[in-house]
């Protein structure tokens, strides 16, 4: 007949409670730990769009004084015929209404829940954005320099034309 020592029993008990009870301590930790890895993520997200859209701003400043500065002083040199002045314009503004159509879709997403995207395809839209806000940087401070060289060229060649014998 097997005997039973009823303190070993009750202290078992006790312990299992106890293992129960801290159990399910660490499970509502564990809950809490996951729900701070998910607000960490989405204030990473939101100050990844931040700096995309800061990015984007300096961007898109830096387009437009050099549309304000540099393209006036291309149109403005005597240099430039009256025909090339309306293909200058017209290169110029093509960037311009590209860059314009570009903000107001970055507008769209940062307004609205565009299309129920998360927070983190909206960062990933911004930096797209941003990319292609670099690539109208280099392409307008690319054709400003194209056309200051064809500028200075012309001017060099007027002076050799127009300069005076000595002979």
């Amino acid at each position: 007949m097997p005997v039973y020592d009823n303190t070993n029993f009750i202290s078992l008990a006790k312990s299992l409670v106890e293992s129960a009870k801290q159990t399910s301590q660490l499970l509502k930790t564990v809950e809490f730990l996951k729900k701070q890895k998910e607000n960490i993520e989405k204030v990473n997200n939101v100050i990844k769009q931040i700096k995309a859209v800061k990015e984007l701003s300096k961007n898109y400043q830096i387009l437009l004084k050099t549309v304000k500065s540099d393209v006036k002083q291309i149109l403005h040199s005597p240099y430039i015929k009256q025909e090339e002045i309306t293909r200058i314009s017209d290169s110029f503004n093509v960037i311009l209404e590209n860059s314009l159509d570009d903000l107001d879709f970055i507008d769209k997403i940062l307004t609205s829940d565009y299309f129920k995207m998360s927070d983190a395809e909206r960062a990933q839209m911004l930096r797209e954005s941003e990319l292609r806000s670099k690539e109208m940087v280099a392409e307008i401070t690319l054709k400003t320099r194209r056309y200051k060289d064809i500028i200075s060229f012309r001017e060099m060649q007027d002076k050799i034309n127009n300069r005076t014998k000595e002979y």
